[in-house]
C-alpha cells in the first residue's frame, strides 16, 4: 500500500489552522469573483454609451417578427450600438425584448442603447419616409401610413382599390376584393408634398415587377390563377422565412391542393371562417397579407419533393413527413412551445 506524503509546506498546517486556510481560499475567490462581476458590469454600462458624437441621420428597418438578436445585429452592423450582447442583456433585463416595433427609424451613432429601445419600443418611426413591411395586412399597412404623418381620411381614399383599376399589378385581382397582399413590402420616401396614393402606387408598380410574364405562366401551369398564387404565396410569407424552406412548404401545399386535402395553415388559423384552411377545403378567397418576391417565386418554383406535411418545431427548424403518422410523431417530437426566435 502507498502512503500519500504531503508536500513539505503543509506538513506544518495543524488541523486547528486548517479552517483558517479554507476560509482565506473562499474570500480570495469571492473577492476575484466580485471583481470579476465588477468588470463585467463596467463594460456592459460602457456599450450602453453612444458610439460616437456623430449625429448623421441612419435608417433601419426592423420587420415584423424580428428577434431582438437580428435587431441587435442590423445595429452593430450598421455602426449605431457598440455591442449587440449588451443591447441583447439590455432589452432582456428591463424586460421590453418582445416590444420592439416593426418600422423604419431614424437613429444615429450618438444615441445610447437606452435612446434607442426606448424609441423601438414607443415605435417611433421615421416620419420622412413610410415602410411596408413584409407579411403586413391592409389594416397594419393603413396604420403605418397614419404614422409616418398621413391623416386618416387621405389613407382611406388611397387605399380605395377604384383608384388604380387599371395598374398592372390588379389586372387578375377579382372585381369587389381590395388591395390585400398587393402592395409590395418596400422603404418610400415621402415629403411634406407627398400624397398617399403616390406611394401606394409605387409600391403597385414594385409587385407588378415581381409578376413577371416567366412566373405568371409558372403559375398558370400548375393551374392556378394569378390571384390564388397570390394568395397562396402570402400563406407561404407567413410559415417559413428561410427561401429554400419556403420552395418545399409551396411544394406541401400545392400537393395538398392536388390531392384535395386541406391545407391546414397555422397562419390562417384565427381567420374568418371562409379563410381558416383548417375549416375549408380550398384556397381561401384572398391574401391574408402582402408576400415578398421569396414567396412569389416560391410558388412559381416549389421544390421537386413530395412531403405532404410539415412543422416548425421549438428549435425553429422545419420537419418535413410524407404521413400522417410520421407528422403527428415529429410534432410530438418537436413542437411543445412553438419556435420563439431570440
Amino acid at each position: 500500500m502507498k502512503i500519500l506524503l504531503l508536500p513539505k509546506k503543509f506538513k506544518n498546517i495543524t488541523a486547528k489552522k486548517w479552517p483558517k486556510v479554507v476560509l482565506i481560499c473562499v474570500a480570495v475567490v469571492i473577492v476575484a469573483l466580485l471583481g470579476v462581476i465588477y468588470g463585467v458590469r463596467q463594460t456592459y454600462l460602457k456599450n450602453l454609451k453612444p458610439v460616437s458624437a456623430a449625429t448623421e441621420v441612419v435608417h433601419i428597418t426592423v420587420p415584423l417578427g424580428s428577434a431582438a438578436s437580428s435587431i441587435s445585429e442590423k445595429l452593430k452592423q450598421k455602426g449605431l450600438i457598440r455591442s449587440d450582447w449588451a443591447f441583447n442583456w439590455y432589452v432582456r433585463s428591463h424586460e421590453v425584448r418582445d416590444d420592439l416595433q416593426a418600422g423604419t427609424y431614424a437613429l444615429n451613432a450618438s444615441m445610447s442603447v437606452p435612446e434607442i429601445v426606448e424609441i423601438m419600443v414607443e415605435g417611433r418611426i421615421a416620419t420622412d419616409q413610410v415602410t411596408i413591411l413584409p407579411g403586413q395586412k391592409l389594416d397594419q399597412v393603413r396604420s403605418a401610413f397614419i404614422r409616418s404623418g398621413f391623416n386618416e381620411a387621405s389613407v382611406d381614399q388611397a387605399l380605395n382599390p377604384d383608384s388604380y383599376l387599371n395598374h398592372p399589378a390588379l389586372s387578375d385581382r377579382p372585381v369587389g376584393s381590395n388591395l390585400e397582399g398587393y402592395l409590395y413590402p418596400e422603404t418610400f420616401q415621402k415629403t411634406a408634398e407627398t400624397k398617399p396614393e403616390q406611394i401606394i402606387r409605387l409600391s403597385l408598380s414594385e409587385m407588378a415587377k415581381r409578376l413577371t410574364a416567366e412566373r405568371r405562366s409558372a403559375y398558370a401551369n400548375a393551374g392556378l390563377s394569378v390571384h390564388e398564387a397570390v394568395t397562396l404565396a402570402s400563406i407561404v410569407e407567413h410559415e417559413v422565412s428561410k427561401p429554400e424552406e419556403r420552395a418545399m412548404v409551396a411544394q406541401v401545399f400545392l400537393r395538398r391542393l392536388r390531392e384535395g386535402l386541406r391545407l391546414e395553415s397555422n397562419a390562417t388559423d384565427g381567420y374568418p371562417e371562409t379563410y381558416n384552411t383548417y375549416r375549408i377545403p380550398a384556397l381561401p378567397p384572398g391574401p391574408i397579407s402582402n408576400v415578398t418576391e421569396s414567396s412569389l417565386d416560391a410558388v412559381a418554383h416549389p421544390s421537386s419533393t413530395d412531403w405532404l406535411y410539415f412543422v416548425t418545431g421549438d428549435d425553429c427548424i422545419t420537419y418535413f413527413s410524407h404521413t400522417l403518422p410520421e407528422h403527428e410523431k415529429l410534432v410530438a417530437k418537436h413542437l411543445k412551445k412553438g419556435c420563439q426566435p431570440q
